[in-house]
């Protein structure tokens, strides 16, 4: 047992399309490349919000700079490293079928998904209609609106008057293995819709469907909708044991922050933390660590850049998320003692400025950190569980799954 760690997921950070990016549409899909160059040509700007090009010297001295590189034969600008990096640095590629969130973050805990996840297709409806109408029995409604492919944003736009008016939730999906189901807090409540996506998960099941994801939003027709913080994930377990399983069966402090707890269907997720913004998630991981247990692992999620920002299309608003994550990296690095590690990741691409609204299978940066991490290239790793079997070397757990740890042997 060698120390602790923090594992940290940029939630749709991408470096660059993978090796099969043309097979999912996303062919020349690079979130954060396509970010920098938007905003060195001025298109991050945004009045209040940020200007100019974009600036990630914590970032590019870890040797971001040169994980893209690496990706996509180009290093973008603004993010050129130093003569010498200070972090160990590589390039994560996901084998895993689909582009969502569990086959992210399942791979990067070391369980790679190897089944085909069950997708709603895009036509109206989408649903089946056994589907919808086992819902509307078992959860008592009076019907749904939506059934079909859409932006979250939109469809509450569109249809947020009509479910106040009638009391039927909003239900959608995407290009994810998911049903998302919308609803307004107070009119509808918002305990009632998370028994509602209780009642979806289990019928989802026998379709494969990875989440059931619960919407919430407040507003009113004459002031418009918006959406809170207050989603919830319904997720399938994991079929298998991730690190966070066989860290928990060690009897190891594992903390995890964010929507980790609901991306693992709460199994092996320890102390659960949630927090509404990406500064929030962060504040919390950090205060997580120093009560923490010998061996023990912090693992968090930042989901603004995702959610706020890569399905809304929003370059200026995810280059500022960018540039506010990389203003803390100073204080992760103090909060590290020695012998521990932070190893900074992403789950998949969402590229703001690619066609349609949906995630993109993208590459993803690996950037490790800490008082004794040796800098350096840990160059392209064939799989994400890559990560996963990196911090157990670190953790001193015995892990007998996916992946190989790119530390130095010692």
């Amino acid at each position: 047992m060698t120390g602790r760690a923090l594992l940290v997921v940029l939630d749709s950070v991408g470096i660059g399309g993978a090796p099969d990016a043309e097979a999912y549409g996303d062919a020349g899909a690079d979130t954060l490349g396509h970010i920098a160059e938007a905003c060195a040509a001025g298109g991050g700007d945004r009045s209040g919000v940020r200007s100019g090009p974009l600036q990630l010297p914590n970032m590019a001295a870890l040797g971001i700079g040169l994980a893209c590189r690496a990706s996509t034969r180009r290093v973008p600008p603004g993010l050129e490293p130093p003569e010498h990096v200070a972090g160990l640095w590589g390039v994560g590629r996901e084998t895993s079928r689909g582009k969502d969130t569990p086959s992210g973050h399942w791979e990067i805990a070391g369980l790679p998904v190897e089944f085909d996840w069950g997708y709603f297709p895009d036509r109206r409806p989408a649903f089946p209609p056994d589907l919808v109408a086992a819902l509307v029995r078992e959860a008592n409604l009076p019907g749904i609106l939506g059934d079909r492919h859409a932006s979250g944003i939109a469809i509450v736009e569109e249809l947020g008057a009509e479910h106040v008016r009638t009391g039927k939730p909003i239900c959608y999906t995407s290009a994810d293995s998911v049903l998302q189901i919308a609803a307004h807090e107070e009119v509808f409540g918002l305990d009632r819709l998370y028994w509602v996506c209780r009642i979806a998960r289990g019928l989802c099941d026998p379709y494969r469907v990875g989440r059931v994801i619960a919407r919430p939003f407040t507003g009113s027709e004459e002031d418009g909708f918006a959406r809170t913080a207050n989603r919830r994930d319904f997720a399938t377990p994991p079929p298998s044991d991730t690190i966070l399983d066989a860290l928990s069966k060690a009897g190891r402090d594992v903390v995890t922050v964010g929507k980790i707890g609901d991306i693992f269907a709460h199994r092996g997720t320890g102390r659960e933390v949630r927090g509404k913004t990406n500064d929030a998630c962060l504040s919390a991981a950090l205060a997580a660590l120093p009560p923490l247990g010998p061996g023990g692992l912090v693992f968090a999620n930042l989901v603004d850049f995702d959610t706020e920002h890569g399905h809304r299309r929003d370059v200026p608003g995810y280059a500022a998320a960018l540039e506010r994550f990389d203003a803390r990296i100073p204080e992760i690095r103090a909060a590290l003692w020695p012998g521990e590690i932070c190893v900074i990741t992403a789950d998949h691409g969402n590229d703001p400025t690619f066609p349609g609204t949906d995630h993109t299978r993208e590459q993803v940066p690996i950037l490790a950190f800490g008082p004794t991490v040796q800098p350096g290239s840990a160059g392209v790793r064939p799989t994400l569980a890559d990560i996963g079997a990196t911090v157990a070397s670190h953790l001193g757990l015995a892990w007998s799954g996916a992946g190989r740890s790119f530390l130095p042997v010692p």
